[in-house]
C-alpha cells in the first residue's frame, strides 16, 4: 500500500511538468491579441480605406435628394397687368409601406383628407409596394399644416405652385392653362412653356424615422425661377371685345363668334376674344369643346371680306382705276349652273361703288380682268392660304386652291370669298396689311417684338382701297352702325352662307373686318358671328356694331386724336343749349369717366346668367350693371343716319 503511495506522488509531479499553465496563458493571449489587432485593422479598413460603401449605405437609409420647387414666370399685359401668376400650395403625399403598417390611423387620415375610409384605403393599399404617392394635391397651405398635423407616421406634405388667372374667361383662349404639375397645355402658356416653367432646383437633406426634415447636407442644384412674359395683349380693349362679343351673341342669338384687334404698325395683338370660352382655373370641369381658340383655329369662308382684296388685285394689274365703270345690270350673272346675284340691281358701279354696295357680280368682274395665276399669288400674298407667323400652336393655315385646282367657277367665286377658307385672324392681319400701306407685319402676341415687314401692295394703291371701304361705314353703305363720332371708319361686311354636306345650309356667318382711324390707321378689327338666328344675320348688322362699340372704346383707351373733326363739329352744334359741353375733353370726344376707369374690372364680377342658344346652355353673362363705355361726348347726341342697306352674300 505504501509503495503504492510513493508511486502516484511521481506521476502527479511528471503531469505537472507536462502541464504548463504559463505557457498555456500566452498562447491564450497572443491569440486574443491576433483577433484585436484583426479587429481594429478590420475598423480602419472599413471607416476609413473602403468606407464609400457604408457611407453609401447608411445615407440610403437617412439621406434624401429633394426636389426644390420654383414657380412659373407671371405672365403681364402691356401695361404689366398680370394675367396669369403662380400662387404656393402644398401637396399631401404619403410612402404607402411605412402608412400601412399603421392601419389604425387610416380612419383619422381619411377624415382630415375629406374622403371616405374605404376609397383611402384602397387606393393606398393598391399602391403597397410603392414609396411615394399623392394624396391629395394643390390645396391650401393652412388646410395642409391641418392634416400634417395628425402626425399621422408616413405622411407628408410637399411645395407645389398653382397657375392662377385673373382675368378668368375673358382672357382664357389666349392664355391657356396648365396641367396639374404645372405644365402648359393650351395657348400662350403651351407656346412659352419652357420659357416660363424654369428649372427646379434639388439639395441633400437628413431625415429622421419620420421623415421630417433634420438637417441640410448640401445644395446640389439651385432653382431657376421661370422668366416673366409681357404680352402685347392690353386687357382693357380685351375685355371690351369680350363684353362686346358676348352682348352680340346674346342679343342675335348666335353659336358663337369671335374677335380681333390688332396694332397696325407692329401687328401686335391688342385682343382675341372667342365666345363660348371656359374658366381656365377650372379648366378640366367645363366642355373641351369651349377650349379651342376660334379665333386662330376655327376656318371659315371668308365672304364679302374679300372684296377689297379683288380690288387691290385689279388696281395692281392696271386693269382698272377707282373710277372704272361696271355695269351690274340686272343685279346677276351666270355662274356655270348658278347665277352670282346681288340683293339688287345697281346699274353701273364704279369700283368704289363696288366695295361700297357689296356687288358680288362687280366682284366677280373684277377679277375677270385679272389673270388667273396673277390673282392668286396676289391673295396668298395677304396671307390667304398660309399662316400668319404668330406662333400660336394650332394656328391654321386657311384653303387658298392653286389656279392648277380651278375649274369654271372657282375664280369667280372667290372673287367674292366662296371657295377659300381664312382664320379670323387671317382677315384682321390682311386688313391691317392695307392699313400699314401695304406693308405685310406677321402678327405677335409679344410686346416689343418686331416682325420684318413684307412689302405686298403699294402704298397709293392701299391709300386708294381704305377710301373705298371708308365709303361702307358712311351714308349710303352697308355698316353705316361700325361709324364711330370724330372718327373716318373703313370697313367692309360680309356675309356667307355655311358649308354643308353637298353644298351651303340657310345658316350664316356675319363679318366686319375694318380700320379706324382712316387717314392714319391705328386699329385692325376682324369681327366673325356664327349663326346668328334673331332675325337679321348680315354683318352690317350683327357684327358692325360690335366693331363700334370696341373701336370707339380703344381709341379712348389709346388716345387716338380724332380724324373727322367736322363731324364732331357738326355734332357740337346740336348740343341743347342747356346742355353746353362740360362733358368734353380735349380730343373732342370727352373725358373717361368712372366708367372707362371700370373697363379692365375683372370678369369673374359679372353676375352669371347662363343662356340657352339653339338648345344648348352657353356660358355667356350679361352685364347689365356694368357700365358701358360712354359714348363720344356723352352728353352730345349722335347724328341720326340712314338705316344701313342690306348686306350682300
Amino acid at each position: 500500500m505504501k509503495g503504492a503511495v510513493k508511486n502516484a506522488a511521481p506521476n502527479r509531479s511528471r503531469n505537472r511538468a507536462r502541464f504548463n499553465l504559463r505557457g498555456r496563458v500566452m498562447l491564450v493571449a497572443c491569440a486574443l491579441g491576433l483577433c484585436s489587432v484583426s479587429l481594429v485593422g478590420r475598423a480602419a479598413y472599413v471607416q476609413l480605406i473602403n468606407s464609400d460603401f457604408y457611407q453609401r449605405q447608411g445615407d440610403a437609409r437617412f439621406v434624401r435628394e429633394i426636389e426644390i420647387p420654383t414657380s412659373r414666370g407671371m405672365i403681364t399685359d402691356r401695361n404689366g397687368e398680370p394675367v396669369a401668376v403662380s400662387s404656393p400650395v402644398e401637396s399631401i403625399w404619403c410612402d404607402p409601406k411605412e402608412l400601412l403598417k399603421t392601419p389604425d390611423r387610416l380612419p383619422e387620415l381619411a377624415k382630415a383628407l375629406g374622403e371616405p375610409l374605404d376609397a383611402l384605403t384602397r387606393r393606398v393599399s393598391q399602391r403597397a409596394g410603392k414609396e411615394f404617392y399623392y394624396l391629395k394635391r394643390r390645396i391650401n397651405p393652412d388646410d395642409a399644416k391641418k392634416i400634417i398635423a395628425h402626425s399621422v407616421p408616413g405622411v407628408y406634405s410637399k411645395r407645389e405652385f398653382r397657375r392662377f388667372y385673373p382675368q378668368g374667361e375673358a382672357m382664357a383662349h389666349v392664355l391657356g392653362f396648365t396641367n396639374i404639375d404645372d405644365r402648359g397645355q393650351e395657348g400662350l402658356e403651351l407656346a412659352f412653356d419652357e420659357w416660363l416653367r424654369g428649372s427646379a432646383g434639388a439639395k441633400k437633406v437628413i431625415r429622421d424615422n419620420r421623415g421630417r426634415i433634420v438637417e441640410n447636407v448640401d445644395l446640389v442644384k439651385q432653382a431657376q425661377p421661370g422668366k416673366d412674359l409681357t404680352l402685347s395683349i392690353d386687357r382693357r380693349i380685351q375685355f371690351l371685345a369680350y363684353r362686346e362679343l358676348r352682348n352680340a351673341l346674346l342679343t342675335n342669338n348666335a353659336s358663337s363668334g369671335s374677335a380681333v384687334v390688332l396694332d397696325v404698325a407692329t401687328g401686335e395683338v391688342l385682343a382675341m376674344v372667342n365666345l363660348p370660352t371656359y374658366n381656365p382655373n377650372a379648366a378640366t370641369s367645363g366642355k373641351p369643346d369651349t377650349h379651342r381658340n376660334r379665333a386662330v383655329i376655327d376656318l371659315i369662308e371668308p365672304g364679302s371680306t374679300i372684296k377689297p382684296i379683288t380690288a387691290a388685285a385689279a388696281l395692281t394689274a392696271g386693269a382698272v382705276v377707282p373710277g372704272t365703270k361696271f355695269d351690274t345690270a340686272p343685279g346677276w350673272m351666270p355662274n356655270g349652273r348658278y347665277r352670282t346675284t346681288d340683293t339688287h340691281n345697281y346699274g353701273v358701279l364704279d369700283v368704289t361703288g363696288i366695295i361700297r354696295k357689296s356687288s358680288n357680280v362687280g366682284a366677280a368682274k373684277l377679277a375677270a380682268l385679272v389673270p388667273d395665276q396673277e390673282f392668286y399669288d396676289f391673295v396668298r400674298q395677304f396671307g390667304y392660304g398660309s399662316s400668319t407667323g404668330s406662333g400660336f400652336p394650332g394656328e391654321a393655315a386657311g384653303v387658298l386652291p392653286p389656279p392648277s385646282r380651278w375649274f369654271g367657277t372657282t375664280k369667280q367665286t372667290l372673287s367674292y370669298g366662296y371657295g377659300l377658307s381664312a382664320t379670323p385672324l387671317q382677315i384682321a392681319h390682311a386688313y391691317a396689311t392695307l392699313g400699314n400701306g401695304g406693308r405685310a407685319i406677321a402678327p405677335t402676341f409679344i410686346k416689343g417684338q418686331r416682325n420684318e415687314p413684307r412689302q405686298v401692295l403699294s402704298p397709293e394703291i392701299a391709300r386708294q382701297v381704305v377710301r373705298m371701304m371708308q365709303t361702307v361705314t358712311e351714308p349710303g353703305g352697308t355698316a353705316t352702325q361700325a361709324a364711330i363720332l370724330g372718327y373716318h371708319v373703313a370697313g367692309k361686311t360680309g356675309t356667307a352662307r355655311k358649308a354643308s354636306a353637298g353644298g351651303y345650309s340657310r345658316n350664316y356667318v356675319a363679318f366686319f373686318a375694318g380700320l379706324v382711324p382712316v387717314d392714319n390707321p391705328r386699329f385692325a378689327m376682324a369681327v366673325v358671328i356664327d349663326d346668328p338666328q334673331a332675325g337679321s344675320y348680315y354683318g352690317g348688322l350683327v357684327s358692325a356694331p360690335v366693331f363700334h362699340n370696341v373701336m370707339e372704346g380703344a381709341l379712348r383707351l389709346m388716345d387716338v386724336p380724332p380724324d373727322d373733326i367736322e363731324t364732331w363739329l357738326a355734332a357740337q352744334e346740336a348740343v341743347k343749349p342747356g346742355l353746353g359741353t362740360s362733358g368734353l375733353g380735349t380730343s373732342g370726344l370727352g373725358t373717361r369717366d368712372s366708367g372707362l376707369a371700370r373697363v379692365g374690372a375683372n370678369t369673374a364680377s359679372i353676375a352669371a346668367e347662363p343662356m340657352r342658344l339653339h338648345g344648348q346652355e352657353k356660358s355667356f353673362k350679361r352685364d347689365a350693371a356694368l357700365p358701358r363705355v360712354p359714348s363720344p361726348g356723352s352728353r352730345v347726341p349722335k347724328p341720326r343716319l340712314p338705316a344701313p342697306l342690306e348686306e350682300r352674300r
